[in-house]
């Protein structure tokens, strides 16, 4: 059962397939998808690109300003401890050093801050480093480094600072050197917070992708609009030119506006109307000569009778007339049934063009016709110097055809073998299958090239006009003998080769309404049986060329 459309896009497994058949065959889907993709690669990059500009200036403000605000803080801590009169009292300068405790935190934004000395201090002058909520951990060998190289300069790096809910902010850490007099230099480290930056670089993009997303949807609804706008007159002029290649003539494309499409719609409307008129031309004149063979063959019909019955008393009485009249007489006879039988063919083939051809069925076995068709041409054969050869491990049970039309098609194929067979074996192959029944007309004869075997069932037509034919066909046999093969909805087709022989295969189904399945005789032979010699035997194809050769020269010499 055909599955359908709403049954496949609510199976996730059968997206991929169906997806696949839409690309091939949409125009308009094929169009949107290829712009959305390209839509959302240049906004992602896009998007990307200013995310990570913003990104970077944003960070590269706040370094800038943290780093000025740790280094006012500090340039303030150092001014108050070189204006202040420190001596060399311990309680002083420990009074002193409390104050920069209080004026770093106080003077920068952060209360982050921690100190260590450079060098030990002086023993009783009771200044130590300090820290005020931030982890000496947190400073990392290679920065104090930094800072203990390098007394003149600022040294900063990127820190993750923990939060009192046990989560982690970026932050910055910047560190330089604080003097004091009388004790020495100190290691002095300033934590920033940068969870506001980080907010505000997480708001920035989250509205970027969102303008990203909303971009993308304004992008395909104006894409489907304006390819449904140009797509549409496509789409008719696709479905009218399928019509009218289908039969019907009658069918145009409406024309819109002055633009492109309209002059395309005029354009194939001006074909339409060529090719309708040609065609009505042409069904006029076939049906002239159909009428002017069917009339001819008809009035000739009357005085062929007359002459044909001149010619049975001449024939009949030849023995009474002298050697050249009496071969004259016969002569006379003969031509005068070839053209009877060329008559009788000419009218056929005007009842196939005029389509007025009736099968008379009946339940019919294929087998047993061609056991009788090949006893009525068997002495014909014998004359050649031929032999018949029948293999029939199938189609004994009746199918449904005509058995005059079928007859004809097997005398047909039979006589052509015998004709171009070169006194070679002739075996006839039937067989059948569940889906039909076939028989197979094989000769071991001359064979024909690819392209003439292409135009063997044309009207007339020979593939080696200077043969001449011995048994009196009328060059329409395989012409009728495939139009009776295509009305019982079955194929008659040709294989050959060179030097090798030919092979007719006529497959008939057993019903006519359903006409799918293999043929149950191969087209082309897997092997063959020829005589060589005084015996027969089997034998590849690929060694046909070389006996035929081989053969042929020994009847030369």
């Amino acid at each position: 059962m055909p599955t359908t459309t709403a049954a496949v896009w609510r199976d996730p497994r059968s997206w991929p397939e169906a997806a696949a058949t839409l690309w091939r065959r949409s125009l308009r889907f094929r169009t949107i998808t290829i712009t959305l993709l390209l839509t959302t690669l240049a906004i992602f990059i896009t998007s990307v690109i200013m995310a990570l500009v913003i990104q970077n200036n944003l960070f590269e403000s706040r370094r800038d300003e943290v780093l000025s605000d740790a280094l006012r803080a500090v340039a303030e801590a150092q001014i108050r401890v070189d204006s202040a009169e420190v001596t060399d009292d311990p309680a002083g300068l420990r009074a002193l050093w409390s104050d920069v405790q209080d004026t770093i935190p106080r003077a920068s934004s952060s209360s982050r801050v921690i100190a260590f000395p450079i060098d030990d201090t002086p023993v009783g002058s009771g200044v130590q480093g300090f820290r005020t909520d931030l982890s000496a951990d947190l400073i990392s060998p290679g920065l104090r480094e930094r800072v203990v190289s390098f007394p003149d300069r600022q040294s900063w790096q990127s820190i993750a600072i923990p939060m009192p809910d046990g989560t982690t902010a970026p932050g910055i850490v910047v560190g330089q050197q604080l003097f004091l007099p009388g004790v020495g230099a100190f290691e002095v480290y300033i934590a920033y917070d940068l969870a506001d930056s980080q907010e505000t670089l997480q708001f920035v993009q989250s509205t970027l992708w969102a303008a990203g997303f909303v971009l993308i949807a304004i992008v395909a609804v104006i894409s489907w609009l304006v390819l449904r706008l140009v797509s549409k007159p496509i789409i008719e002029a696709s479905e009218t030119s399928a019509r009218l290649a289908a039969g019907d003539l009658d069918v145009r494309l409406p024309v819109h506006g002055e633009d492109e499409l309209a002059t395309l719609a005029q354009s194939f409307n001006a074909m339409a109307d060529s090719i309708e008129a040609q065609i009505k031309e042409l069904g006029e004149l076939s049906l002239v000569q159909q009428r002017f063979v069917s009339d001819v063959s008809h009035e000739l019909r009357t005085p062929l009778t007359t002459i044909r019955l001149a010619a049975d008393m001449l024939n009949d009485q030849r023995d009474q007339f002298d050697a050249t009249t009496a071969r004259t007489a016969e002569l006379l006879y003969t031509q005068v049934q070839r053209f009877e039988t060329l008559l009788s063919d000419l009218l056929e083939i005007s009842r196939y063009d005029a389509g007025s051809v009736q099968l008379e069925l009946e339940p019919t076995s294929l087998a047993e016709l061609a056991e009788d068709v090949i006893e009525q041409m068997r002495p014909l054969a014998e004359e050649r110097g031929s032999e018949l050869r029948l293999v029939a491990p199938g189609a004994y049970s009746p199918v449904e055809m005509d058995p005059r039309r079928v007859r004809r098609v097997l005398r047909n194929l039979i006589g052509n073998a015998i004709e171009h067979g070169e006194r070679h074996p002739i075996v006839v192959t039937v067989d059948s299958n569940q889906y039909a029944v076939a028989v197979g007309v094989r000769d071991f004869g001359l064979g024909m090239r690819p392209a003439d075997a292409e135009r063997v069932f044309d009207r007339f037509w020979r593939a080696d006009p200077s043969r001449q034919r011995t048994i009196g066909g009328t060059g329409l046999g395989l012409s009728i003998a495939l139009g009776d093969a295509q009305l019982h909805g079955g194929t008659l087709a040709v294989w050959s080769e060179l030097a090798v022989g030919t092979n007719f295969v006529l497959t008939i189904p057993r019903d006519h309404d359903q006409r799918e399945g293999t043929s149950p005789v191969p087209l082309e032979p897997q092997d063959a049986i020829v005589d060589v010699g005084p015996m027969t035997q089997p034998i590849q194809l690929t060694e046909l060329r070389e006996i035929y050769f081989d053969a042929r020269a020994e009847d030369e010499s």
